[in-house]
C-alpha cells in the first residue's frame, strides 16, 4: 500500500469522466488500498479514484469521526435523493479552499463492493454530501461548479 499524489485543480484529469470497473482483480485492490492510505493520511473523508490520477468509477470514503466506518464503492450510482442541506465543502484536490453547496439531505446509492456484489448504502448529512461530492468527481464535476448563487470560495487556512 502506498500513498498517492493528490490531483489538484488545476489538473485536467479531473474534469474528465471516470470508466467503469469490468474487472475486479489484484490492480483494483491494490488502487483501492493506496486511495484508503492516501484519504486517511490526507485527513480527508472522501477520495474518488480521478483524484489520484485513475480514472476509474472508485471511491472511498469515512464520515465517522472515530474512522471506523470506511466505505468502498465502485461503479456507484445515486438511486434516490431526499430533502436539501446546505453546507460548507472543501477538497483535498481543492487544499485550503471551502463554499457553500446544497445538496440533498438522504441520498440511496447502488454500488459494487470489491467482490463485485452489488450493495445499496443509504446517507444522511455529512454522508449523504459525501456521496454526492465523491460521485460528482467521477463525472468531472468539482464542488466549486455548484457554489449556491452569490457564493465564492473562500480560504480555510493562514492565507485568508
Amino acid at each position: 500500500m502506498a500513498i498517492r499524489n493528490i490531483r489538484v485543480d488545476d489538473d485536467p484529469i479531473l474534469r474528465k469522466k471516470s470508466r467503469p470497473i469490468t474487472e475486479f482483480n489484484d490492480r483494483l485492490f491494490e488502487l483501492l488500498d493506496d486511495m484508503k492510505d492516501t484519504m486517511y493520511n490526507s485527513g480527508g473523508v472522501g477520495l474518488a479514484g480521478v483524484q489520484v490520477g485513475a480514472l476509474r468509477r472508485v471511491v472511498v470514503m469515512d464520515v465517522s469521526e472515530d474512522r471506523n466506518d470506511y466505505i468502498e464503492l465502485i461503479n456507484p450510482e445515486i438511486t434516490e435523493v431526499q430533502g436539501e442541506q446546505t453546507g460548507t465543502e472543501g477538497c483535498l484536490s481543492l487544499p485550503g479552499l471551502c463554499g457553500t453547496v446544497t445538496r440533498p439531505n438522504v441520498v440511496k446509492v447502488k454500488a459494487q463492493n470489491r467482490e463485485g456484489k452489488w450493495c445499496l448504502y443509504k446517507g444522511e448529512g455529512l454522508k449523504a454530501r459525501c456521496f454526492c461530492h465523491e460521485i460528482d468527481h467521477l463525472d468531472g464535476i468539482l464542488y466549486k461548479d455548484k457554489l449556491d448563487e452569490g457564493e465564492v470560495l473562500y480560504r480555510t487556512d493562514s492565507e485568508q
